[in-house]
This record gives structure tokens, sequence and C-alpha cells, in this order.
């Protein structure tokens, strides 16, 4: 009689699967989980440009070149009481200045495309601070507080912007090309200025007073807000009244040259 054996627990012991790696699940179970990388922080002028303090500096930045421009223009229109040679003797060096080294007009092209450029980024950098701003505040507040943010100047920075800019459109097609000029482009500087506040013209002269009220409470507030900005507002009181004579004195000093031609001063 032949004893049989069973090899059945043997062949279910060779039959199992078995791993390919013995040893995988022990690594797997001490492997510690991977962890997120934080984000990187943007960096360059990009991100600048993107945060409030950017376009707080572009606003500062380019707010003090048109200051700077404002003034050497009202200088210059200051020259119409000085006569006519002596205001078309300035208006002809902004035409020829850097000449002959430089073909006329170069410098005084540049310093044009420069304007444009402050002015664009200057619209911008205030436009994109408002929307940030309603965003950050979507709900008004129930109680109308009285600041000055809620007052006269928030409505000038608004809608004055928009004075500014269609005054400014007139003026290069009056003064600059004469297209809307009674003398037209080809009469000189002093000419032109003489013929456009005529007392027949008087709508003229008092656009021209509207835009440089409008621009001089526009210089105030963004004096004062650069003050604000800087930190040094509530320190030193006398800033808001030094923001009110900068503005006060442009604003004279543009609106002293039309008034002049309307009372027949300047002939």
């Amino acid at each position: 009689m032949t004893a049989t054996v069973d090899h059945s627990v043997d062949r279910g012991v060779a039959t199992a699967p078995v791993p390919a790696d013995r040893h995988a699940p022990a690594r797997r179970a001490s492997r510690a989980p991977a962890t997120p990388r934080p984000d990187r922080p943007r960096r360059g002028v990009r991100a600048l440009l993107a945060s409030s303090a950017g376009k707080k500096a572009v606003m500062a930045v380019t707010g003090a070149v048109l200051v700077l421009f404002l003034v050497g223009h009202m200088l210059g229109n200051l020259k119409v009481f000085l006569g006519a040679d002596s205001f078309n003797h300035y208006a002809e060096w902004l035409r020829t200045v850097g000449s002959p080294a430089l073909p006329d007009r170069t410098l005084l092209t540049i310093a044009e495309i420069g304007l444009v450029v402050a002015v664009a980024l200057h619209m911008w950098a205030a436009v994109s601070l408002a929307r940030r701003a309603a965003k950050a505040r979507p709900v008004k507040y129930a109680a109308r507080r009285k600041s000055q943010a809620n007052g006269y100047a928030t409505r000038t920075m608004r809608y004055g912007g928009v004075i500014i800019v269609l005054f400014v459109v007139w003026h290069l097609l009056d003064m600059t090309f004469g297209v809307v000029n009674p003398r037209g482009g080809d009469a000189t500087p002093y000419a032109r200025m003489v013929a456009d506040f005529q007392p027949s013209r008087w709508w003229v002269t008092a656009f021209y007073l509207v835009a440089m009220v409008v621009v001089g409470l526009h210089l105030r507030h963004g004096l004062w807000s650069a003050f604000q900005t800087l930190g040094v507002a509530r320190r030193y009181r006398a800033l808001q009244a030094g923001a009110a004579v900068v503005s006060a004195v442009l604003v004279l000093g543009f609106v002293a040259a039309p008034v002049a031609v309307m009372i027949g001063v300047v002939k």
C-alpha cells in the first residue's frame, strides 16, 4: 500500500504571489509625506506695479513730473507781460533747443512724449487704486463720514481729471496747432495768445479759468495725499497749508495772462 502525501499546502505556498520587492512596503511606510512647497512671492517691476505701494509710487513720481512741467509752463506764459518779442523768442527757443547738434523739436518732442506717458501712468495708477479701494469696501458706510475723501476732493479727483483731459486737448488744438484759434497756426504764439482771449471770446477765457481752478484743486489734493503717503502729514500740519499755497500760486500764474488779455492790459 502506497502512502499518499498531500502537497496542497506546499502548492499553495509555491503558487502564492510574491512581491517583487519584499522591502517595498516597509519603505513606503517609513517614507514621510511630501509637503507642498510654498508659493514664491512675485518679484520685479511687475510685482511692484501690482501692489498698492507700487501704484502709489507711480502716482507720486508722475505727479512730480507734471508739477515740474506746470511750473515751467507757467513761467513761460508769464513772459507775455514782457512783450511780443520776449514771448515769441521763448516759444522759438522751445522748438530749437539743442540745435544745431539736434534737429529742431527733437528735445521738445521727447518732452511731449514723456508728458503723455506720465499722464497715462498717472491716470492708470489712480483708476487702479480707486478700483482696489472699491473692491476692499463693497458695502458703503451706513453713516456718511465727513472727511476730505468723501468731500469735494474725491469729486475733484474723479471728474476734474476728465475736465483736465478735455482742456489739454482743446489747448493743443488752440495754441499748439492753431486749428481752433482765430489767427490760425501760421500766426506767432503771441498773436494766437492775444486773439484767443479777446472779450468777444469770453467763453474760452471762462473755460480756461475753470480748468485752471480744477487743476489747482487736483494739485492741492494730490500734494496732500503725497504727504500722507510719506507719513509726514500728521506731524506737520503746515504741509497742508503749503499744498494750498503752491496750488494757488500756480492757478494765479496761469490765469494772469488770459485775464490780462481780456481786460486789455496785454494787447
